[in-house]
């Protein structure tokens, strides 16, 4: 899987920096290209001649240096290279960023788009999946805020490896030591396969909610922020697929780099759904539609003169109607918030609705959050995931959604990559974490 691709390995200023010289010596012998970029610090434990030895590439450790250092990289990477703007360079020939270590000082900097150096310069150039193995003292790792951060990383798509728990510089034992070198060269080439799962495939989102008119300055809405939406969007779009995103009003700006169909109501969205579904391989409807609207829209302001009744009629059933003019081999996923008896509810709508699978979301993790706590529903399973960020939720499911595509003869050239590599690469399916959160997600499986 690293074969021909080119690795940017950015190294942090703390002492686990000399171990990143073995991951540049892994990816090396596994066929990659390796630019390794360094920050001020870095240098103050390995030198830059050290890891252009390793590499056989010139070290970028300097946002005022060398602009076009001559890179060796494979073909397709040298095409983006244009000996202009070192870090842009390096930022678009990657195929991946790897950071290890890194530390606290780095991983606040990253979360706040700070750009003082050349490494977190090319991080916020970069377009690449960012993989971010922490390694700090262990109260430091610890702290709420180095915490805090390592949580939004995630949340905007990052994978964290690590830290694992072991004896520290500091004489101290506990977690922060940088995970072990084999463990973050597997979540590379994971990153790098899940890049290219849905390249090329045509996937649909219905996000948002939905508003329905009382008068010409009320409506009849719910609390959903659009974020979980958004957020599949992200993952489809991040992993190649032509996104088409089909959005209500929502809480938060919409992604970039994709389709964006803007609706209000719910037959707005339904016309746009059942159009754009005519095309779509993926469909994921995990927009909260209004049931129920206004039978009749008053055309002035309705007057607080007493009381105020209102006669309401059914919305359409995008996800029944979606369902009964599917493709051959397309794949449906809904999604389901229940108060009671979810997991019954959630089946029941599966065979109603017939689709693939029904996300069944926490109402209390749900509803504006950043995270969720969710349940892959189908005909025979029921999957409970542990809380993640709902970028995190994203990647479960459409990796749900791939392999519910492999299964038709759907993978494509992406897909059939995936399972090869899904057989010779041992790592996890839902992002490299620290140890026991990993184990935490294995028991949920």
């Amino acid at each position: 899987m690293l074969s021909g691709r080119t690795v940017a390995v950015g190294v942090s200023g703390g002492i686990a920096a000399y171990k990143a010289c073995e991951l540049v010596r892994w990816l090396k012998a596994r066929g990659s290209a390796v630019i390794v970029v360094m920050t001020r610090g870095a240098a103050e434990f390995v030198t830059p001649l050290t890891f252009q030895t390793l590499s056989g590439n010139p070290v970028v450790h300097d946002l005022w240096g060398d602009q076009s250092p001559g890179f060796d990289l494979p073909q397709g990477a040298a095409r983006k290279v244009g000996g202009k703007v070192g870090h842009v360079d390096v930022a678009e020939a990657a195929d991946v960023l790897v950071i290890a270590p890194a530390t606290a000082n780095l991983i606040a900097r990253l979360v706040h788009g700070e750009a003082p150096d050349a490494l977190t310069s090319v991080a916020l150039a970069s377009r690449s999946p960012l993989i971010v193995c922490p390694a700090m003292d262990v109260e430091m790792w610890r702290n709420p805020v180095t915490q805090a951060n390592v949580r939004t990383l995630r949340a905007r798509g990052a994978i964290v490896v690590g830290p694992e728990s072991g004896p520290l510089a500091s004489g101290l034992e506990g977690p922060g030591r940088l995970a072990d070198i084999e463990t973050i060269g597997q979540a590379v080439e994971e990153a790098l396969v899940r890049r290219a799962s849905l390249e090329g495939v045509r996937v649909l989102v219905g996000a948002g909610r939905t508003e329905e008119p009382i008068d010409p300055v009320r409506v009849l809405t719910n609390r959903s922020s659009g974020k979980m939406g958004f957020a599949l969007a992200e993952g489809a779009r991040d992993r190649g697929a032509e996104v088409t995103l089909v959005a209500g009003p929502a809480s938060i700006d919409p992604p970039e780099r994709v389709k964006r169909v803007g609706v209000a109501t719910a037959a707005e969205m339904e016309k746009a759904m059942v159009e754009a579904s005519r095309s779509a391989e993926v469909v994921l409807m995990a927009a909260a539609v209004a049931d129920f609207r206004p039978r009749r829209v008053s055309t002035r302001k309705v007057k607080r003169d007493g009381s105020l009744e209102l006669e309401l009629e059914p919305n359409p059933d995008i996800l029944a109607r979606l369902a009964s003019m599917r493709r051959k081999g397309q794949v449906l996923i809904g999604f389901a918030l229940e108060t009671e008896q979810g997991l019954r509810r959630a089946r029941a709508k599966l065979q109603e609705k017939g689709v693939d699978l029904i996300v069944l979301n926490a109402p209390g993790e749900a509803i504006g959050s950043d995270t969720n706590r969710v349940t892959l529903v189908e005909a025979r399973t029921a999957r409970r995931l542990p809380v993640l960020s709902k970028r995190e939720v994203a990647e479960e499911i459409l990796d749900r959604a791939l392999e519910l595509r492999a299964a038709r003869g759907g993978a494509g050239r992406a897909g059939r990559a995936r399972q090869v590599a899904a057989r010779t690469v041992p790592t996890p399916r839902a992002r490299p974490a620290a140890p026991r959160r990993v184990a935490a997600r294995r028991e949920a499986r």
